[in-house]
């Protein structure tokens, strides 16, 4: 949280902006969609992170969830994709300028079924980029059939009976070689909000499977996608919160409760894990999958910050490229001049 000077107003951030600067137009979605608490969290996020608008690019595809974006950051650039699609969208504009930050929000439909081969293909490229899917379990816009990430057996008025195992969102990232992976249900707003500032702050893919109940189509009681089932079977891994690098850096009054793990992310801040039940290191891939195979078997919403590899560079940083972005390039900056291309056609022919 931005601290008050003799010099800045309580109200305002560390770059001059209020909340309401970050917030967005008024939501369209039903009332009680968790799409609509998660958009509270990244507005909360932003502002507390001092992240200009200016700087963020946001991207989505077609669903509910990729409606959210209209409803934060109305300053920011965005881009509302095809269906499926909004994975290479983002890794282009990624390109375009690498001094800006890309936050995709999309949906289970939008990921797990038809835009999975492009999830996949942006998890193992490492794109620098915040991954929110807002998962329901459902199509909610063409009224609530199924989605891939159902569970199995689950039963829904007009839809009949489940027949398919369901798509684990945080196992295929996983398997894709994602270096920021986390779970989180939209009715636990701290986690949330502490997730998505270690998100935006890691350089790499982030991806944050949020439950996000369907409170239309999907909020049986029995559901793995419904507020009950959700409150009454989460279980974080970790008590989380988010240390920006301008704080001193202390272990406070909860060590004495558990032991304490900092995760030191690419701009300095840290992530301080405190263990709860559960003896475990984020950052030990293999730990990863093995815990959500176990919650997977004792029917568990596992929650917290899964894994995390600090070490793998981003795809821009990959690629030689120029301190002016690309995007900003004159046309005689990128023309190469008629010597450089005889040499290459000397060369090929």
């Amino acid at each position: 949280m931005s601290t008050p000077t003799p010099n800045r107003p309580a109200n305002v951030n560390g770059v001059g902006l209020s909340k309401n600067d970050y917030r967005g137009a008024t939501s369209t979605l039903c009332a009680g969609c968790g799409h609509n608490s998660i958009a509270n969290q990244i507005i909360a996020a932003c502002y507390e992170l001092d992240l200009a608008p200016e700087t963020v690019m946001k991207f989505s595809g077609i669903g509910c969830s990729s409606k959210s974006p209209t409803y934060f950051l109305s300053r920011a650039f965005g881009f509302n994709s095809l269906h499926g699609r909004m994975p290479s969208v983002a890794t282009g504009a990624s390109f375009g300028d690498h001094h800006m930050k890309p936050l995709a929000v999309s949906g289970d439909g939008d990921t797990a079924n038809i835009g999975m081969g492009q999830f996949k293909h942006i998890m193992r490229r490492n794109v620098n980029m915040m991954y929110i899917v807002e998962n329901n379990g459902v199509y909610g816009l063409t009224k609530g059939q199924f989605s891939a990430t159902a569970e199995e057996g689950l039963k829904l008025k007009g839809q009949g009976v489940n027949p398919y195992k369901a798509v684990d969102i945080c196992l295929e990232a996983l398997v894709s070689g994602a270096t920021f992976v986390a779970r989180s249900f939209a009715g636990d707003a701290k986690q949330v909000k502490d997730l998505i500032k270690a998100a935006i702050s890691h350089r790499g893919i982030a991806i944050l499977d949020i439950i996000s109940p369907c409170v239309t189509f999907n909020d049986e009681p029995n559901s793995h996608h419904s507020y009950a089932w959700s409150k009454e079977n989460e279980s974080p891994i970790h008590d989380l919160s988010y240390v920006p690098l301008r704080d001193e850096i202390t272990l406070g009054n909860g060590h004495e409760e558990g032991t304490v793990q900092d995760v030191t992310l690419h701009d300095g801040s840290v992530v301080r894990l405190k263990k709860l039940e559960k003896d475990y290191d984020p950052t030990n891939r293999r730990a990863a999958f093995n815990v959500l195979d176990e919650a997977a078997d004792n029917n568990i919403l596992l929650t917290g910050l899964i894994y995390i590899d600090t070490q793998r560079p981003a795809l821009t940083d990959q690629y030689n490229l120029t301190d002016l972005a690309l995007n900003r390039l004159t046309p005689a900056q990128i023309r190469p001049p008629r010597e450089a291309l005889t040499k290459i056609n000397d060369l090929m022919f």
